[in-house]
């Protein structure tokens, strides 16, 4: 009975995957799909909001196409998307790629500049700009760009003005999208500050997005609550492709991810899903948490007892469960490194932490693993369908670039075939400028990116983000960055001055002296503490005051050009 049982739950499973096989691996074949299994879901909503079904969804994606048939956007068109997040943002990035024209989603931190450039860079045809970031649409002006769309209602901000989004309008033609098919150009901003434009195909994306329902299972009750820009590929991919494979709903904040925004949201939509980045976990457990679990001395005396350091992370875990809405069973974290004592409390706390790893040039997965497999400082194996491969590894650390091939693989960089030449091999191979190491059961751990390397006086490398992260563990430290200046390393540190501040509010006029003192102490404290802990060539010459936070990208990984 037993053996009948497994034959079928094989045969179920063998079934399903070669379901999934014969999908044609383009948004409008697997949205299609949803449509017939969850069409009465829950789609998009505002957090809090009554949401619209797949069905609704569906009807809404026809009338955007009509109104881009008016526009006279063909398949192969670009069309671009400053926007923040919101239900219709995907009704038009769905509706410019079911038609088989090319989105261009532009960050909205992007200066008017950077934007400019990609309007010129892509020739788009048409932008949908969201009100919030409208404000210098003259400045957004270029030669091919022939209508402004305002996202938050479709109304036309410049050119046709007979344009009309209808939404009993269907589209006056059928489209034949193909899985090769080019469906978006992501301009990445990266901390080389240099911005190329990723070319994805639909496969490269719907492939990516399938990958990762495997390392997560979702289905149509899951709820995402969306707090990263949709122009970025982390949450392109895997916070709408992914939810709309599967039939799940994607909540969206009307205001900035702030906590007085974020924590509301939380309690409305119950989320079950959030992807994040490294940064807001990080600031969650070092302004709340830590400064909980050792508020006093006794406090610190207990935390360093390994049973009861459990007992408290458990129940910090609880509280931390309840903030996020109490039913969250994955919270991805991706788009940078995680803090190595941040991560030993995720476990301690039994919270359902993910790390995942990826490029916007690979759509962007390519190694993760679940919540209840992570190890601590891994990014787990490559997920289905990707193989990474260590370069030129060093002999006994075995450290080297990381490079991978699978279906998610860019095609190249719009018009850049240089830049393309150089980071795809002939062989299909994408070079991802970021250096790791397997351990024995072929999970993944990132060093840090080659270019970031420190080569030391005596030939050793120094991986600088090691290091920062035990200044950034310090306390009082925001974040830092270490540099190489005249064959010393010397850590550029923003301290939490508001953080500061509160403790010597009572001094009054006298503050500003007792900053000055207290921050002179710190540096001093921070520089024994940090050479205590280091090997002999990764010891920092000079802790520098850095009193601006630095800039970031919109993963909030730190812009290291414009300090290194």
């Amino acid at each position: 009975m037993i053996f009948l049982l497994l034959i079928i739950v094989l045969s179920h499973v063998y079934r399903k995957e070669q379901l999934i096989n014969k999908i044609h691996l383009t948004f409008p074949g697997l949205f299609s799909e949803t449509i017939k299994k969850n069409g009465n879901q829950n789609a998009l909503a505002f957090a809090g909001e009554q949401a619209m079904t797949y069905h609704q969804l569906s009807r809404r994606i026809d009338s955007m196409i009509a109104m881009l048939e008016q526009m006279g956007v063909k398949p192969g068109d670009k069309v671009a998307i400053l926007s923040v997040n919101m239900p219709n943002w995907a009704i038009t990035y769905f509706g410019i790629t079911f038609m088989g024209a090319v989105a261009v989603p532009i960050l909205p931190d992007f200066s008017v500049r950077e934007s400019r450039n990609i309007l010129e860079h892509s020739g788009a045809k048409a932008l949908f700009v969201s009100e919030k970031l409208s404000g210098n649409i003259s400045d957004l002006q270029s030669k091919n760009c022939r209508h402004i769309i305002q996202m938050d209602d479709f109304t036309i901000i410049s050119g046709d003005d007979k344009l009309l989004f209808d939404s009993d309008k269907k589209p006056q033609k059928k489209y034949r999208v193909q899985e090769d098919d080019l469906a978006s150009i992501i301009y990445t901003s990266g901390t080389t500050g240099q911005s190329k434009g990723v070319m994805l195909s639909h496969k490269n994306i719907c492939s990516n997005a399938i990958a990762g329902g495997k390392v997560q299972p979702i289905d149509s009750r899951d709820r995402f609550l969306s707090v990263l820009p949709l122009s970025h590929t982390y949450e392109n991919t895997l916070g709408l492709i992914l939810p709309m494979i599967f039939g799940a709903s994607v909540h969206y904040l009307r205001e900035k991810p702030v906590a007085a925004v974020m924590i509301p949201a939380m309690k409305a939509v119950r989320p079950t899903m959030m992807l994040t980045v490294p940064l807001i976990i990080e600031r969650i457990y070092r302004s709340k948490i830590k400064q909980a679990l050792t508020v006093s001395f006794v406090m610190k005396l207990l935390y360093a007892v390994p049973l009861m350091r459990r007992q408290m992370q458990l129940k910090a875990g609880k509280k931390l469960m309840k903030t996020f809405g109490g039913e969250l069973k994955f919270f991805g974290i991706g788009g940078a490194r995680l803090d190595r004592e941040v991560e030993q409390f995720l476990i301690g706390a039994k919270f359902p932490y993910a790390i995942g790893y990826g490029l916007t040039e690979s759509s962007p997965l390519l190694a993760g693993l679940g919540p209840a497999q992570c190890r601590l400082q891994s990014t787990g194996p490559s997920v289905d369908g990707v193989e990474i491969r260590i370069n030129d590894p060093a002999p006994v650390t075995g450290i080297g670039e990381i490079w991978a091939k699978g279906p998610g693989i860019m095609r190249g960089y719009y018009r850049n075939p240089e830049e393309t030449k150089k980071t795809l091999s002939p062989d299909g191979w994408l070079k991802t400028g970021d250096l790791g190491v397997f351990d024995q059961d072929d999970f993944l751990f990132i060093k840090g990116r080659s270019k970031n390397v420190i080569v030391g006086a005596n030939g050793e490398n120094v991986y600088p983000e090691e290091i920062e992260s035990m200044i950034n563990n310090f306390r009082h430290v925001a974040e830092s960055i270490v540099t190489h200046e005249k064959g010393k390393l010397v850590a550029l540190v923003h301290f939490n001055l508001a953080e500061l501040e509160k403790m010597y509010q009572h001094f009054q006029e006298e503050i500003s002296q007792h900053l000055e003192d207290k921050l002179t102490e710190l540096k001093e404290e921070l520089l024994d503490y940090i050479n205590s802990r280091v090997n002999r060539f990764s010891r920092l010459s000079a802790i520098v005051l850095h009193n601006e936070p630095f800039q970031k990208t919109p993963t909030q990984k730190i812009k290291r050009f414009l300090y290194t």
